[in-house]
This record gives C-alpha cells, sequence and structure tokens, in this order.
C-alpha cells in the first residue's frame, strides 16, 4: 500500500539528505517538457552539459514542496531533478508508460518539467516471471577459462557475480567492506536477507541458488546485518551486509571489469560517468541522469518508498542493469575519481535504473568500502 510522507517527514529528510553543499554541487539537466520522453535507448552517447549547482538547488526546493500532490497521480512512479541540453534544471516525473498523463503538469513554480515513462519500478533480483519483460535475466555458462558472472567461483570469490540468502533466487555480491577488524560482503537487502525474511546467520551462497548454489556446500559467509525495508514509511536504503573472510571473498571484479573500487566514496553528480559490475549484465557503462529522487519499488511484499536516490542510464543502446544485477556498485567511470563509490544498484524501470546513495548504505551500516 502506497502511503505518502508527512510534511514532517518530508522536511526532515530534505534537512538530512537532500540539500546540496556549495563543496558537492549536484548537477542537474533542463529541457521544457510537452510530452512524455519516451526512455528507447539512444542510438549514440549522450552529449550531457552540467547545470549550475545554484540552479539545482533551486529546482530540489521545488520537486520537494510539489512530490506529495505529485504521488496522488495514479500514473506517478516517482519525481527526480535532472538535467537537459540547455543546461538547466529540470524535475523529472516518472510515470507507467500505460498511464495517461492528463492533470501533469509542464512547469512547477517556473522550472520546466519532463515526464518520462519507467513502466513500474521493481527491486532487481530474479524474480521477475510476471514482469513486461519477460525474462528471469538468466545467463548461460561463460566459453572463456574464467568463470562467468553466474557461474561458481574459485575462492577467494570476486566482486560483482552471482550470490545471495539460502532462500532467494539470484542477485550480486556487490562489494567487500569493512569495520575494524571485521569483513563483509555488500548487496541489498532483497539479495541477502530475503526481503525481511532473514535471520542472522542465514547462509550466503555463491553463486546464487538460481545458478547453482548448494546450500550449505557453496556459502561464502553469514548474514550479519540488514536494513529493515519499510512498506509503511520512507526508506533511503536497501542494504545488508555477510560476515565473511578474506580468503573467501575477494575485493576486485572479474577481468572484463574494472578492477578494485576506491576506499573513498563520492556523493552524486547529474552527468557524472559511472559504471557497474553485475551478475547478469556484467560491466555496463552509464551516467547519472536524475538525482534526490523519490520513487515507488515494487517488492513482493508490497510497494516501498525510497526517497534521495539516484538514477541512471544507459550510455548507449544496452541496459545499464537486468534482473539479477541488484546489489552492484556502481562507481565513477574515468577521470581523477574513477572507481570511487557512488551507489548501490537495487531496482530499474524501463530506461532506468535505481541506486542508494552508497555513503547513506555505509553509514547505515557502519562500514567502510574495502578499496585501494
Amino acid at each position: 500500500m502506497r502511503r505518502l510522507l508527512t510534511p514532517f517527514i518530508a522536511a526532515l529528510l530534505a534537512a538530512i539528505f537532500s540539500l546540496p553543499s556549495a563543496a558537492e554541487p549536484l548537477l542537474p539537466r533542463g529541457l521544457e517538457a510537452v510530452e512524455a520522453v519516451q526512455p528507447d535507448a539512444p542510438a549514440a552517447p549522450v552529449t550531457r552539459q552540467a547545470p549550475s549547482a545554484d540552479s539545482v538547488s533551486a529546482a530540489i526546493v521545488v520537486q520537494e514542496r510539489h512530490t506529495d500532490a505529485l504521488m496522488k497521480h495514479p500514473s506517478v512512479q516517482g519525481t527526480a531533478v535532472g538535467w537537459g541540453p540547455d543546461g538547466e534544471a529540470v524535475i523529472k516525473i516518472y510515470r507507467s508508460s500505460e498511464a495517461s498523463a492528463a492533470g501533469l503538469p509542464e512547469t512547477l513554480d517556473g522550472t520546466p518539467v519532463v515526464i518520462e515513462d519507467v513502466g513500474k519500478i521493481y527491486a532487481q533480483y530474479v524474480a521477475c516471471e510476471d514482469r513486461e519483460e519477460g525474462s528471469c535475466g538468466q545467463v548461460v555458462a561463460s566459453a572463456d577459462p574464467e568463470p562467468g558472472p553466474t557461474e561458481w567461483q574459485p575462492r577467494p570469490v570476486p566482486i560483482g557475480v552471482s550470490a545471495g540468502h539460502v532462500d532467494i533466487t539470484a542477485g550480486t555480491l556487490g562489494c567487500r567492506v569493512t569495520s575494524g577488524c571485521h569483513t563483509y560482503a555488500l548487496s541489498n537487502a532483497h539479495v541477502f536477507a530475503d526481503e525481511n525474511a532473514g535471520q542472522v546467520s542465514d547462509l550466503i551462497l555463491q553463486p546464487s541458488p538460481y545458478d547453482g548454489g548448494i546450500d550449505p556446500d557453496d556459502a561464502i559467509g553469514l548474514l550479519d546485518n540488514s536494513i529493515e525495508i519499510s512498506f509503511t514509511s520512507p526508506n533511503v536504503v536497501d542494504a545488508a551486509i555477510a560476515a565473511v573472510s578474506t580468503s573467501g571473498v575477494g575485493h576486485s571484479t572479474l577481468s572484463d571489469g574494472y578492477g578494485r573500487p576506491r576506499a573513498a566514496t563520492i556523493s552524486a553528480a547529474v552527468s557524472m560517468d559511472v559504471m557497474k559490475y553485475g551478475r547478469t549484465s556484467s560491466m555496463t557503462h552509464g551516467y547519472i541522469d536524475a538525482i534526490n529522487a523519490s520513487i515507488w519499488v515494487e517488492y513482493t511484499a508490497d510497494d516501498a518508498l525510497f526517497v534521495n536516490q539516484i538514477i541512471i542510464k544507459p550510455d548507449t543502446g544496452a541496459d545499464f542493469s537486468r534482473p539479477g544485477d541488484s546489489g552492484s556498485l556502481v562507481v565513477v567511470d574515468g577521470g581523477t575519481n574513477d572507481r570511487r563509490p557512488v551507489g548501490l544498484l537495487f531496482a530499474s524501470g524501463t530506461g532506468i535504473s535505481v541506486a542508494n546513495p552508497i555513503a547513506l548504505v555505509t553509514t547505515a551500516l557502519g562500514v567502510i568500502i574495502d578499496g585501494d
């Protein structure tokens, strides 16, 4: 059941999570919209122009002022602040593609609005028999000498490969993290904690059960901590950790990936180039299209509202993520910040992927990225 933010909670979350600082500008997209954008994958990489931090801050204030009212529209899945060719900030409205745009605005308090058809937003574990795409993301065995991301991996297991709670289908081991002298594997709560059903010390398998993982032979760790997914109040992360050993889980991707993430995280900025390595679609490249997203995500139990999220789009025709990629670590692609963690992937719709800001994840779980 959907429940909207109360004014108090909305204001509190805005104050804690949403306001950009002068030191960390958030850069979005500006484009005046009259009709919905169809998010079919572009034929070529997108040329991106970053707007000013001031325009982004102003757009976020307007977005948060109107989000509760917009979310009452039956077709609206979420809102965010994005960017456009002219470099002006816009408010993005994400709607179900089959629903009417009647009643949705073209501008809000003078800020342009872009409406995008993204369908339903799903948590990205492999449980999609009833989804429109009709594919559960199963990948055939690798023909290369090195096992592929859906296959059993020699220990220590690389990051970005199939792993999950003993009772789920399949998800992705995002990365290795630490807290003091303890070592953990990081993924989503719906991957490592079976969408709130898991208990501390439950087994985590590699590969996931859907990919042939055997209980208990293929266990790589034990569920240690999970942030509960709420279906009655706003969420900021879908995250969990499993206690592992350094001999059981490594800190780098397979050889066709980006390698080892950096230890220092970075705040998301619109137009930032990013990449991820995941169980289903392996190595993919994209860019941050919008920030500060409030968005409904469908789980097995019910829909859950997430706030302060990151929206990612692919650079070219390929999807940035597919079912089974849940839990993938999203990192910066290139430049001086190459491989710095940005987000934790957990959901997708048509043409977009959704990630938790990684700093919120590490803070909630009390861990740091085991990077270089």
